[in-house]
């Protein structure tokens, strides 16, 4: 049986460790887009392959070692500091 959208997005979200607000906007400009997915909103075609191409784009991005953090901006700056007084 075919997973919904929904599930594939969770899955991709773990995979990822992408926050859902700014998966959202990454894939169609909408932050609360998995939110309101979790809540019943029905996606049509359109939206459906546009999430599904940026999905499948990640993926190939992340394999080839081309993928930039996504998430909290706050948390990559921290990282940031911590890797410069490191050095």
């Amino acid at each position: 049986m075919e997973r919904s959208l929904l599930q594939r997005i969770e899955a991709f979200l773990t995979e990822s460790a992408m926050p859902p607000s700014v998966f959202g906007r990454a894939a169609v400009h909408d932050p609360r887009l998995v939110s309101d997915l979790r809540g019943g909103r029905e996606p049509g075609t359109e939206l459906i392959c546009r999430i599904e191409h940026f999905m499948n784009k990640w993926r190939a991005d992340h394999r080839a070692g081309h993928v930039t953090p996504q998430g909290d901006r706050r948390l990559r700056a921290t990282r940031r500091q911590c890797a410069e007084a490191r050095a």
